[in-house]
């Protein structure tokens, strides 16, 4: 391939990449992760409500990695909170978990911002081999998509199987319990999986540029040498 379009394919990554990276960094500060409706269990026994009756009983909220807020109703009137992850709910949410959600995205931030300069480098400079060539590339464009699968893997189960918004909406509350009737995944998560995406679409910009696979590769110089010793 033509130096030229190699160049114009390592632009294209490398502004894919920086894209990605700023909204990585947006996404990791707002709270727009998830949105989660909630049912006042106790409130609604107690008057047996049922069908639209239900709708007074109904909070909402949405929140990210660090904040979010929401409404609580339990029949008298809606009751705005607001919320930080650090330090008001550590004995409630499965602290471990949580900050590696935030680990793995700073990294996925990093290992983006990284990605951009080599792709960079390797459309306007002559890159030698090893993390500046083309195996640096690959090996970046993995591991910053592996992060971004991480991310969601961690988060959803965070939110699935600890039940989280379950226990935010619960957090210090004595006299009514709460049950969580529907959860959605916002803007800040689906950025999360357009980065993985990304990631894996500039692995296929790479072989499309010219330079094959490092496994495809590997094995044909193992093919190489085999025939070679044959020979002698």
């Amino acid at each position: 391939m033509p130096s030229q379009q190699k160049k114009v394919i390592f632009c294209m990554a490398g502004m894919l990449s920086f894209v990605c990276a700023l909204g990585a960094v947006t996404a990791l500060g707002t709270p727009l992760w998830i949105k989660t409706t909630f049912l006042c269990k106790t409130g609604a026994l107690l008057v047996n409500a049922s069908g639209q009756e239900l709708d007074k009983f109904m909070g909402e909220m949405q929140y990210g990695l660090f904040h979010g807020e929401g409404v609580r109703q339990c029949g008298l009137g809606a009751r705005p909170f607001r919320f930080s992850f650090f330090p008001d709910l550590l004995k409630a949410i499965p602290v471990s978990i949580h900050v590696n959600v935030i680990l793995f995205s700073t990294i996925l931030i990093v290992l983006t911002l990284v990605g951009t300069a080599f792709f960079m480098y390797n459309a306007f400079s002559k890159p030698f081999e090893t993390l500046h060539g083309p195996l640096g590339l690959y090996l970046l464009s993995f591991i910053s998509g592996s992060c971004g699968c991480l991310v969601m893997i961690l988060f959803a189960s965070e939110v699935k199987i600890h039940h989280l918004s379950e226990k935010i909406a619960n957090y210090k509350e004595g006299t009514y319990a709460y049950k969580t009737q529907s959860e959605k995944y916002t803007t800040s998560f689906w950025v999360v999986f357009i980065c993985f995406f990304v990631h894996f679409l500039n692995g296929l910009l790479i072989r499309f540029a010219g330079f094959q696979f490092p496994f495809a590769k590997s094995k044909d110089t193992e093919t190489t040498n085999v025939a070679a010793d044959l020979m002698y």
